[in-house]
């Protein structure tokens, strides 16, 4: 039997063991298992990996760059992110992958048309996933953060017609605290904008309501999570 898992805190509605414990049953693989584990510290990863005979680990929040200094090597694409979410095991050793920015750049790509500006909302290490996605697609990118030069007081009306796409990376309106939303000018949206957000639960968060509201396209974290964990499973078996 191959154990698989979620390295995270508070597991109780993830994603990934949901996902893949549907992939096994449905496609008949027999011989797998998903488990969460939740660490209080990430000083318990290596017994974790001690105790346990794992064939590969997915990371969440908050560890996805605490990690890293715990693996024993990292792809490049992992290194220039700094931050993981997907551990592949090898021969005893622990290969850092980063999975999320094929993710959220295969879901996005279907609706940028012309689009080649974008503002991310958030800091933490979704948003660098997000960051290197951009560089890759060619896309002028710009950061809010309240620890940043640029906060959301500095958005403006000339802010979001230059920035045409909004990105939310932060938890806000994530369930159950699904009256939370980020503190940007809602009213300048329109029809040229487009609003994703990492979050998919609910599947319309608030960000998401009001951009829809002003007639914007908006698209949810989903599909990014699907293929991210497709794209985990893939390198869980090369």
């Amino acid at each position: 039997m191959r154990t698989f898992g979620l390295i995270g805190k508070s597991l109780t509605h993830s994603f990934s063991s949901q996902y893949f414990s549907k992939k096994f049953f449905k496609e008949g693989i027999p011989d797998s298992k998903y488990k969460n584990f939740e660490l209080k510290s990430i000083a318990d990863f290596p017994r974790l990996i001690a105790d346990n005979k794992l064939s590969g680990l997915n990371i969440t929040i908050p560890y996805k760059e605490s990690i890293i200094p715990f693996l024993d090597d990292l792809t490049d694409d992992a290194k220039s992110i700094g931050a993981v979410n997907t551990i592949q095991f090898i021969d005893g050793k622990t290969i850092g992958h980063n999975t999320d920015w094929i993710g959220f750049s295969k879901s996005i790509k279907p609706f940028l048309g012309d689009k080649k500006t974008a503002l991310i909302l958030g800091n933490g290490g979704g948003a660098k996933a997000i960051k290197f996605a951009l560089n890759k697609l060619n896309i002028k990118h710009k950061t809010v953060n309240r620890n940043t030069s640029f906060d959301y007081l500095d958005i403006t009306t000339e802010t979001t017609e230059y920035y045409t796409i909004i990105i939310n990376t932060t938890p806000l309106g994530t369930h159950p605290k699904i009256l939370e939303f980020p503190k940007i000018n809602y009213t300048d949206l329109n029809s040229k904008n487009l609003l994703f957000d990492l979050i998919y639960n609910p599947n319309e968060s608030r960000f998401l309501q009001y951009g829809k509201a002003k007639g914007s396209e908006i698209k949810n974290g989903l599909e990014m999570l699907q293929i991210q964990a497709e794209e985990s499973w893939n390198i869980w078996n090369l």
